[in-house]
């Protein structure tokens, strides 16, 4: 007999500051934890952000706080895997809202099926991608693609990833993007697909079922969860 797929909910939330965001997932992931909700996957674009992992450090923006404050860059830290990573406009960033204990209750292979997601994403664009041993994130020939920094509690995931789309490179500029300084970032935009925001968002959302073998039912998100 086929094993049913898991139930998840799909919100994509559009712009959102970040800082909105994270109180989503806080009170989804704490909705998680109870077992008050089922999984949910969080799609959104950010503001212009830095933020700092707990592995990270603050060496790694490279501008003064004068420069950020002009450009209206926020520095936030949270409680992710990882260093110092950016977010802006034409950039896709998922948060899944997971509990692992029903995918292999395993971190590592937790971030594994995460950049599958991404390179399935990216192959349906043509486009060639992969992991890079030792490194976490999506890599092509021309650099790193998409980042990912994850955290969990009693099992329940947060934060996730962020696929350049057609974002302002520039702003990379800000900082040593995950703490490395040899390596380029790309975006789809800059390796010529000219792919817009919602269509790459929906077939991330596609590859994101295949691979964690979920069934979407819709999903909303109440005013309640932002104070």
């Amino acid at each position: 007999m086929k094993k049913a797929k898991k139930i998840c909910s799909l919100l994509t939330l559009g712009r959102l500051e970040y800082e909105d965001t994270w109180k989503i997932q806080q009170e989804t992931a704490a909705a998680r934890r109870r077992d008050d909700t089922c999984d949910t996957l969080i799609l959104v674009e950010h503001n212009h952000t830095i933020t700092v992992g707990r592995a990270g450090s603050e060496r790694n923006i490279l501008a003064s706080g004068k420069t950020l404050l002009e450009q209206g860059v926020k520095v936030i830290e949270v409680d992710r895997g990882g260093d110092v990573t950016y977010h802006g406009p034409g950039q896709i960033v998922g948060y899944p809202i997971l509990d692992l204990k029903g995918y292999g209750q395993d971190l590592h292979r937790y971030i594994r099926l995460l950049e599958e997601v991404i390179i399935k994403t990216l192959a349906c664009y043509g486009l060639k991608s992969y992991r890079e041993p030792g490194l976490t994130g999506v890599w092509t020939a021309a650099g790193k693609i998409a980042a990912i920094g994850i955290g969990a509690r009693s099992w329940v995931s947060m934060h996730g990833f962020a696929l350049n789309v057609n974002p302002d490179m520039r702003y990379f500029g800000l900082i040593n993007p995950c703490g490395i300084t040899d390596r380029p970032v790309v975006s789809l935009h800059g390796l010529g697909i000219e792919a817009g925001l919602e269509e790459v968002a929906a077939c991330l959302a596609r590859q994101f079922a295949a691979v964690f073998a979920v069934t979407y039912r819709p999903g909303r998100v109440e005013r309640r969860l932002v104070t």
